[in-house]
């Protein structure tokens, strides 16, 4: 059987039957409607609306597709693991009996064993940006009406399956980036695109604040002509408005997502940004 490769941290999970740390991981407070699936091998595990909020910080459900889950007695003689029944990877424990819901059983997932397959909607779209560190990207696109999800991640670079430690070198030509879902019926690209420039200091040359490198440059990255002609239309009324644009607009290329840990980073954390603040300009 052909296993999809796993980061380290991934393996010390899913292998080597680790836990994650509560309230941490990028599926938590995922409302989407859509199948998490094993993240090593892709098998179906669990449907959406079985999952619930067991304020344990973890992914919970209350049941998983028949057949896909395994029930096995933990290394601790106590508690019952939970495995993939196609791969054998490790996906957490089980807890009957606490009555969150009528069918009184808590699957309690890592996500990073899990991967999300959203239901299909075709009238999303996906665009991606960078200004600075990802975090504080991410922190104002996510909260925009209209925006699905959002997720960071590396673009721009020449090395396939970036990790952010190589990034952080500024030597992979990876800028820290942000692909955001949104729904064009409630928020338009434009929107999306004013908000980009009015959460950073898009004059920066060097990177985003206290954050200096190549790998914090600002730039729209745009998917098809009229993407482009969108962005140079308001990159031109801030030339127009007397701002020295350092932001780059160039052609989108493949999408690194990044590692789970900064997914959603000050969500999790309960702070806010250092470096991007909301500024009115437009």
């Amino acid at each position: 059987m052909k296993f999809n490769k796993l980061t380290q941290a991934e393996e010390a999970v899913i292998v080597n039957k680790g836990t994650e740390r509560p309230y941490t991981g990028e599926y938590l407070d995922n409302e989407q409607e859509g199948t998490y699936v094993c993240k090593q091998c892709d098998a179906p595990l669990y449907k959406s609306n079985d999952k619930f909020d067991a304020s344990c910080g973890w992914p919970s459900f209350d049941d998983e597709i028949e057949g896909s889950v395994k029930r096995v007695t933990d290394a601790d003689g106590r508690r019952t693991e939970i495995i993939c029944s196609n791969c054998g990877g490790h996906l957490g424990h089980v807890f009957l009996g606490e009555q969150f819901t009528d069918k009184n059983t808590r699957h309690c997932v890592n996500s990073i064993s899990l991967k999300f397959i959203p239901k299909e909607n075709d009238s999303l779209e996906k665009v991606y940006f960078s200004s600075g560190c990802f975090w504080g990207t991410e922190y104002y696109f996510m909260k925009a009406p209209g925006v699905v999800e959002t997720s960071v991640g590396y673009m721009g670079g020449h090395k396939e399956n970036p990790t952010y430690k190589e990034v952080i070198r500024g030597n992979t030509g990876h800028f820290e980036s942000i692909e955001v879902v949104y729904d064009p019926s409630v928020i338009t690209y434009g929107d999306l695109v004013r908000l980009f420039y009015e959460t950073h200091d898009f004059t920066q040359l060097n990177g985003q604040g206290p954050d200096i490198g190549p790998q914090y440059l600002s730039n729209i990255f745009y998917s098809d002509e009229e993407q482009k002609a969108i962005a140079e239309k308001y990159t031109n009324l801030l030339l127009k408005k007397g701002y020295e644009v350092a932001t780059m607009i160039v052609p989108a290329t493949k999408f690194w997502k990044a590692e789970d840990y900064h997914q959603q980073y000050y969500e999790h954390k309960g702070t806010t940004p250092y470096c991007h603040v909301y500024t009115k300009i437009f």
